[in-house]
């Protein structure tokens, strides 16, 4: 099972390197988790790469479709944001990579994330995450 973060799905359907090495790790059928959040910072993101000049409108449309739809199962914030919030306070890390974290460790998930300060947290904290510049994927059913 894995809980994808928007930096994880952004490079994946723009089919960068990173993104090709986490799409190899992908599963047919596996499940695939994500908070809500999810839809409104990948849109967030890809109206960077239109305000940048790197891509139109109707190309920052066909991405999300694709970005959103890696993902099966979309989990309301409300079902995490308590544990989220605790979890940001006593870490200190943001709000908004403790509801992919939390989901995660709550689902026994693998994070796929390209944030390098979440991954060192991850590893810290005992949490199941991937990187594509880590040699080998975890073990995983």
């Amino acid at each position: 099972m894995i809980v994808m973060d928007c930096s994880a799905a952004i490079n994946i359907v723009r089919a960068t390197p990173e993104g090709r090495g986490l799409r190899g790790l992908m599963v047919i059928d596996e499940r695939c988790l994500a908070p809500d959040l999810f839809r409104a910072e990948a849109a967030n993101a890809l109206t960077k790469y239109v305000r940048a000049g790197q891509m139109n409108h109707s190309e920052a449309l066909g991405l999300f479709c694709k970005a959103t739809a890696l993902v099966n199962e979309f989990h309301p914030l409300s079902e995490n944001d308590v544990e989220a919030l605790s979890e940001a306070c006593r870490l200190g890390h943001s709000v908004y990579d403790m509801f992919y974290f939390t989901l995660a460790r709550r689902y026994g998930a693998t994070l796929f994330t390209e944030d390098r300060r979440l991954i060192e947290l991850c590893d810290r904290e005992g949490v199941e995450c991937i990187h594509p510049t880590r040699l080998s994927a975890p073990d995983r059913p």
